[in-house]
């Protein structure tokens, strides 16, 4: 079960404006009680604890003290002028007060009555004169060193957190890490409200900072290892993100760039915030396609951050003219921002924690991780990894497109690193050899929340960018390339065989029909003749009928006149 930090009275906090930390402890340090940083040797407590000052003086109108008792104070301001802190201007405008301690154990005698009284003076005196709300000792060994009667030691250790309780100050006292326990003295960490410990380990010859909240009396926080980040922009701390899976989600569509592929997805493209997998072997175009994506996000105004592990931004954006697109526009406009860094640069966690701060700070729509096959280490550690990089981007509402090579081109390889299930889309690019040549082909194999085609796309990569065009499917199986080219040929020359023999049997009936009916037609008209002699015959013969019968009225009445 989660922890909930609004349940109860709200314990005072002090931010302190490191990326990540104040996510951890819910709000920051103890107000006005004291904190322990504590860890070996080059971990960033120093860092830590200035970082915490400064921020608290820049943005929290909280003035502070660091008081130092092995760094000269012109030392310190040159240290942190390389992250972009200017110590000496805080100090010249009352923000800050820097006061430098020196111990010598020489100097130091040690009797029953040795006390901090000149510490506490000179401490008030910095505090009063700035009006200091926060206060760094940094380190905190170093200013009993001179000690050996563990009684005093723990006496004044004691009586020198209770005066900065009392005083309400903000303190962060700064440790280095003992033999078997967490300080030197194994007192400190026992009467500071809170304790945070900064580990700097080295595995397989790669360095992760990682910290962890010991404790933080009246407070919850997160009990977890969390990966921190120290280069030239400072200090920022990356929060294992939450496992309740309860981020929201969008119903707008965001197009992908590529026509074939939007007709593809029944909406017209992927849903925003959606997690986006591209994988295939080497050569099938998967950056082409990541870049299509980025460039159609960028003529529509959004931010695009894309972490590249196999190629600077420069030879992608040269590579991506070949296809028609100008990132490099992109990139000058400030909508597109590449960070490229070699997987074996960090550790898995601070490569998670470098992403986690340049996202906070870029605010991208989209975020691209090319290839993430690159990443190395033990499969559990980088699935680890990529599930929280997936939380990170869902919490955000970011959309997030991974690409990865995989060995072949089977569904069945194991090699996705787990993460295929978390994708909300997934696709497939599959290079076919059939014919002496070698063609691209295209999968849908999954698209969350919509309808989607599953047939293969074979797609085509030109000046004029990026086209998918239908495959042969038939009796032949898949055919792509000039294998297709040739079966359509085959198939419009039998087309139009059918077609040319359908016509010279049109033609032949045609004929067949315009010769029966000359023959009917001579019938016709030999019927007609017969039937015209035949009526002559009829007008002679009633003719002769005539004429006999007249002839035998005049015999006949020459015959009556004789007698």
């Amino acid at each position: 079960m989660a922890l909930d930090p609004t349940s109860g009275p709200a314990l005072p906090k002090a931010r302190t404006g490191i990326v990540g930390f104040d996510d951890v402890t819910f709000g920051g340090l103890p107000a006005g009680r004291p904190t322990l940083v504590c860890g070996a040797a080059g971990c960033g407590k120093t860092l830590f604890a200035v970082t915490a000052l400064v921020n608290g003086a820049t943005q929290f109108g909280e003035p502070g003290v660091f008081m130092s008792f092995e760094e000269r104070a012109e030392d310190l301001a040159a240290n942190f002028a390389s992250l972009g802190y200017d110590l000496d201007g805080l100090v010249a405008d009352g923000k800050l007060a820097i006061d430098h301690v020196r111990v010598e154990r020489s100097e130091i005698e040690e009797t029953g009555e040795y006390d901090l009284e000149g510490l506490f003076i000179r401490l008030a005196y910095a505090v009063d004169t700035i009006g200091a709300k926060r206060v760094v000792l940094d380190t905190i060994e170093t200013l009993f060193s001179g000690l050996t009667d563990a009684s005093i030691l723990r006496a004044e250790l004691r009586r020198l957190f209770g005066w900065l309780r009392d005083r309400g100050l903000t303190a962060i006292i700064t440790g280095e890490r003992g033999e078997g326990q967490l300080t030197r003295q194994g007192l400190e960490e026992y009467v500071s409200d809170c304790v945070i410990l900064l580990d700097n380990r080295v595995e397989d010859q790669i360095t992760t900072r990682r910290l962890r909240v010991v404790k933080y009396r009246g407070s919850a926080h997160g009990t977890n290892e969390y990966p921190f980040l120290i280069d030239d922009q400072g200090i920022s701390v990356l929060p294992v993100t939450s496992a309740e899976l309860g981020y929201g989600v969008s119903n707008e569509i965001m197009s992908t760039g590529i026509g074939g592929l939007d007709a593809m997805l029944s909406p017209g493209g992927f849903y925003r915030g959606s997690s986006v997998l591209i994988s295939g072997m080497a050569g099938t175009g998967k950056t082409s396609i990541a870049s299509s994506l980025v460039d159609a996000a960028c003529q529509r105004g959004e931010r695009c951050l894309s972490f590249v592990f196999e190629e600077s931004g420069d030879q992608i954006c040269r590579n991506a003219r070949s296809i028609g697109l100008d990132l490099k526009r992109h990139v000058e406009n400030g909508l597109l921002r590449f960070e490229a860094a070699r997987p074996s640069l960090f550790g898995l966690e601070m490569h998670l924690a470098r992403m986690h701060r340049d996202i906070e700070r870029f605010q991208p729509s989209i975020v691209v991780l090319d290839p993430i096959s690159a990443l190395r280490g033990p499969n559990s550690e980088v699935q680890a990894t990529l599930l929280r990089m997936v939380d990170l981007l869902k919490i955000r509402g970011i959309t997030a497109v991974f690409t990865s090579l995989r060995t072949d081109g089977t569904f069945e390889d194991d090699d996705d690193l787990g993460l295929s299930s978390l994708m909300d889309a997934w696709v497939k690019l599959v290079s076919v050899e059939a014919n002496g040549e070698r063609t691209r082909t295209l999968y849908v194999i999954k698209a969350r929340g919509m309808s989607h085609s599953n047939q293969v796309r074979e797609f085509q990569m030109s000046a004029a960018g990026i086209a998918l065009i239908d495959a042969y499917i038939g009796p032949a199986g898949v055919l792509t390339g000039t294998a297709r080219v040739v079966q359509e040929a085959e198939e419009h020359a039998a087309t139009l065989r059918r077609r040319q023999e359908s016509e010279r049997r049109k033609r032949e009936v045609f004929r067949r029909r315009q010769g029966i009916e000359r023959q009917i037609a001579e019938l016709r008209a030999s019927l007609e003749i017969a039937e015209d002699e035949e009526a002559v015959l009829v007008t002679e013969d009633e003719a002769r009928d005539t004429v006999m019968k007249k002839e035998r009225l005049i015999v006949s009445a020459r015959r009556g006149a004789a007698e």
